[in-house]
């Protein structure tokens, strides 16, 4: 009896002309938390009748209309007309928002939350009010004049919205109804479904990009093409089905291989037999998992694979691997050694033949810092992904795993003595007070019940070390401040309410992080007014201290010391030049700090300092730490640069290389992987820095000379630039630019995923494979087509041709094995292990009524079908007549990738 009982008290209460009492149960009380709505149905039950005034929502009624009310999200353009065309300053889009309702309404006793990427500026409606709350989270109300919503009558909410709108995941789901102190109700329409054909998430509340120029254009001079079949069939060219050039190859790529013979492969179907000669087996035990995984496992009567420990000058990782006839012999120096040469053996093998031929490898890795970024703030991603990701991490020689656990939207770490970061920091739910959890930010929706929820317990966390230790992986975590910390302030300040509460002043004001007379108005990138700690109070550093030491005694209960651990050092430009204790801080000058300008530079140093002092290695990123005085900090400190190298962020890396610091690359042009792959406005991800950051482009990456790559790349709006590597003098004549001193270098790369738009795991694996495999080429193996760095300092652009053309085509060469290595070797086991890696969009074309395909990596099926036809294999040119439509189809057979149609 679902639904029919709350069918007709809602047409009483929304009806015109509705009677003057109306009945509600009378179970229907506030509750404490409100419970997950987004897949539940509800019972309809006897009730008894209470007397409402009209048009005042029950919570039956409230539940009825989120259950039927339709809502639509339309970009119409990111030119309307009044806004500038070009630049960042003054830019603007129009979008639309339709309401539709199969009830009368008449009741103005509601409102609508929902998340908006780009902040509402304003908006043409005389019947409904837009309003932002606080970060993303705005709020749709009528006005006085609102007229009611006729039944099944669209009304249409037109708005401007700040800068532009690119994608079709911009617009965030989970729109959720609120009326009074009823339990807030998702609205059904907004919320994700997931394609039963490729696993991924759908917005089937926004109506899809129509208009290229006027929908999928940054700027009147954007010269980024979407990513039709056509564009893509294009870009793919140059790379052919060549499965044999797989059969020998690893990727990373080793130092050197020499194959001895291919003509009487070594089957290894009857597994292997180990020799670890005092080798402990325990530091391959997760190599030796994958081998079994994918058919090879332990045996009497398998090939024999024997172990040699050797002392060796080379750096950690280095081994030797000889596959002969008859056995196979590894040698190392250390446990990630013998581990890698595992892992290149796992490589090597087909997993349709479990063969090798035999080979001698000498291999050593080009970076130390080998690493991948995953943000679990912005949204919750589960312990299992951590795990899987640690695993294909040690798969492909990857050591160093960043983890981003807090942020302005989650604390995601049970830190010990400080229960309010976690029984509030990690949950998003509707409460505007934010005394049991944040406010909802990037569509969570009003219940803490989701998802993107959560954190790690102290139990999860010490698991996550030892599991990765168990790989030579180093966990290094991250808990942003002093910006992006709105979720440790909001938790301080419940702690702080509740020992007022108790009469206890003094613990109240132990963690204290903000001034509350601090009346500084700013705004961060993120639209947030209050998540920067005040650096001026001594308790911002005894909470800053009690984490860190927190944390460290987990390190050290997992057996894997804490060694590095990542502030941020993000600050926020115009904080704190209102706060009462900040001037006084000032005023007093007691610790050199003459400026409020150099507030946010004296806190990275402090805690920098208090790091060290603690024999662990201060990182940050690298804006927050170049705004530091360098005599100031630790000698050993590290800087993640993540600056764009199309807008000069070369330099700043070659800055801090050449202060002596640990310069760690994640330029977000080729290393966020929470970018689209192709410019396609179905692709999901930010695209701030980059809209087409697929594998070859990464493949391409020149990391040891940034300048270099203005020779084969645009910038975000696909326009050439020019990158001056020369030394830049100031007025004074002191540096303020130049090359890499001689002697000097980066410490590694690093992969990053942010999770603002990524809310589930499996779309985080989407994202990340097989992006992951090419981010291990590049920070292990130095190709040889790369252009090499000039010290002298050099300008680079398109036409300066230091990347010749014999580089171009022996970098060709290189991608096209290792595109081949992809599709047909390495995917297979990923699929083994259950990644949800993507599959790539078609590359299509149609010349002389007959179809062409491609893929950027060839070895995956193709199929294609005509308009209202079935799915058929693509196996050579067809003749076509008509629309077709063309998709890619995973290792295993089962997956299948996003279809696109081919005009």
């Amino acid at each position: 009896m679902k639904f029919k009982l709350i069918a007709t008290a809602i047409t009483l209460l929304l009806t015109t002309g509705a009677c003057s009492q109306n009945v509600v149960k009378t179970n229907e009380l506030k509750p404490n938390k409100p419970k997950s709505l987004e897949t539940e149905s509800f019972e309809a039950k006897p009730y008894e009748e209470v007397v409402l005034n009209d048009n005042i929502f029950t919570q039956s009624a409230l539940n009825q209309l989120g259950d039927v009310l339709d809502i639509k999200y339309r970009l119409i353009t990111n030119y309307p007309d009044g806004c500038s065309t070009s630049g960042v300053d003054g830019r603007c889009f129009s979008a639309q928002i339709d309401l539709t309702s199969p009830l009368d309404i008449q009741s103005k006793d509601w409102a609508i939350y929902f998340s908006q990427m780009r902040p509402v500026k304003s908006v043409n409606s005389e019947e409904f009010s837009i309003t932002r709350v606080k970060g993303d989270l705005h709020k749709i109300e009528p006005t006085g004049a609102f007229k009611g919503l006729s039944k099944g009558i669209t009304k249409t909410i037109d708005f401007r919205g700040e800068l532009w709108q690119l994608s079709e995941t911009d617009a965030m789901p989970n729109y959720y109804l609120v009326s009074g102190e009823l339990m807030p109700v998702v609205i059904k329409s907004t919320q994700i479904t997931i394609d039963v054909e490729t696993g991924m998430e759908l917005r089937p509340y926004n109506l899809a990009f129509t208009d290229a120029g006027t929908q999928y254009k940054r700027s009147d001079t954007d010269k980024v093409q979407w990513a039709t079949p056509e564009v893509l069939f294009l870009a793919n060219q140059g790379v052919e089905s060549q499965p044999e050039t797989a059969v020998n190859t690893i990727i990373p790529t080793p130092l050197s291989v020499e194959v001895t013979s291919t003509d009487r492969p070594i089957s290894l179907a009857q597994g292997i037999q180990l020799h670890l000669n005092s080798v402990d087996v325990g530091v391959i035990t997760a190599a030796l998992e994958r081998l079994a995984r994918i058919g090879v496992g332990q045996s009497e009567n398998g090939v024999e694979v024997s172990f040699e420990k050797v002392a060796s000058e080379q750096a950690s990782g280095s081994y030797r691997l000889n596959i002969a006839k008859d056995n196979i012999k590894i040698s190392a120096g250390d446990d990630a050694g013998f581990s890698y040469a595992l892992a290149s053996l796992t490589s090597l093998i087909d997993t349709k033949k479990l063969s090798v031929n035999t080979m001698s490898i000498q291999d050593a890795p080009r970076y130390g810092f080998r690493g991948m970024h995953i943000d679990v703030s912005r949204n919750f991603h589960s312990k299992q992904l951590i795990l899987d990701m640690l695993d294909q991490m040690a798969a492909y020689k990857l050591n160093k795993l960043h983890l981003h656990m807090a942020d302005d939207e989650g604390w995601r770490l049970e830190i010990d003595g400080l229960p309010e970061l976690t029984d509030i920091g990690s949950k998003r739910c509707h409460d505007l007070t934010e005394t049991s959890c944040l406010l909802p930010q990037l569509g969570s929706g009003p219940s803490a019940d989701t998802a993107v929820n959560g954190y790690y317990s102290k139990s999860d966390y010490i698991e996550i070390l030892k599991y990765a230790s168990a790989r030579q992986i180093q966990v290094i975590p991250s808990m942003d401040m002093p910006g992006h910390s709105r979720a440790a302030i909001k938790s301080m300040e419940a702690r702080y309410n509740k020992f007022m509460a108790l009469g206890k002043e003094q613990a109240a004001k132990e963690y204290l992080l903000v001034d509350f007379d601090d009346k500084t108005v700013y705004s961060s990138i993120q639209y947030y007014d209050d998540n920067t700690l005040n650096v001026c109070m001594e308790s911002t550093f005894h909470f800053v201290t009690k984490v860190i030491d927190e944390i460290a005694k987990m390190h050290n209960e997992a057996g894997q010391p804490l060694s590095i651990y990542h502030i941020g050092a993000d600050e926020t430009a115009g904080a704190w030049l209102e706060s009462p204790i900040c001037k006084a801080f000032l005023a007093e000058n007691n610790q050199g700090v003459q400026s409020s300008e150099k507030l946010g530079a004296y806190f990275v140093e402090r805690v920098s300092n208090i790091l060290s002092e603690k024999g662990i290695e201060p990182a940050g990123w690298s804006d927050g730490m170049s705004h530091t005085r360098f005599e100031n900090m630790p000698e050993q400190s590290q800087s993640n640069v993540w600056d764009v190298i199309s807008h000069g962020g070369y330099k700043r890396a070659h800055q801090q290389v050449n202060l002596g610091w640990d310069a760690i690359l994640g330029m977000p042009e080729m290393l966020y992987f929470d970018f689209p792959y192709e410019a396609d406005p179905k692709e999901h991800g930010y695209y701030w820095a980059s809209r087409n950051t697929n594998e070859r482009k990464l493949y391409g990456f020149m990391p040891d000379n940034l300048p270099a790559n203005a020779e084969q790349w645009t910038d975000i709006q696909g326009q050439a630039f020019e990158a001056d590597d020369t030394e830049q003098l100031d007025e004074n004549g002191q540096r303020v630019s130049g090359p890499i001193k001689k002697g000097m270098g980066f410490g590694g790369i690093q992969g990053q995923i942010w999770s603002e738009t990524l809310r589930s795991d499996p779309v985080v694996e989407y994202m990340t494979f097989p992006r992951l495999l090419i981010l291990a080429e590049k920070a292990w193996h130095k190709a040889e087509w790369e252009v090499p760095y000039r010290h002298e300092g050099t300008v680079y652009n398109q036409d300066s041709g230091f990347f010749t053309q014999e580089m171009r085509a022996r970098q060709l060469a290189q991608w096209s094995i290792i595109a081949n290595t992809l599709g047909h070797k390495e995917l297979s086991k990923l699929d083994r292990a259950g990644i949800e890696y993507r599959i790539p969009t078609v590359g299509a074309h149609i010349h002389e009524g007959k179809l062409f395909t491609n893929l950027i990596y060839p070895g995956l099926d193709i199929e294609y079908r005509l308009a209202g036809g079935l799915w058929q294999a693509y196996q050579s040119p067809v003749a076509i007549e008509g629309q077709v439509e063309v998709r890619a189809v995973g290792a295993d057979g089962k997956r299948k990738g996003r279809t696109l149609v081919v005009k």
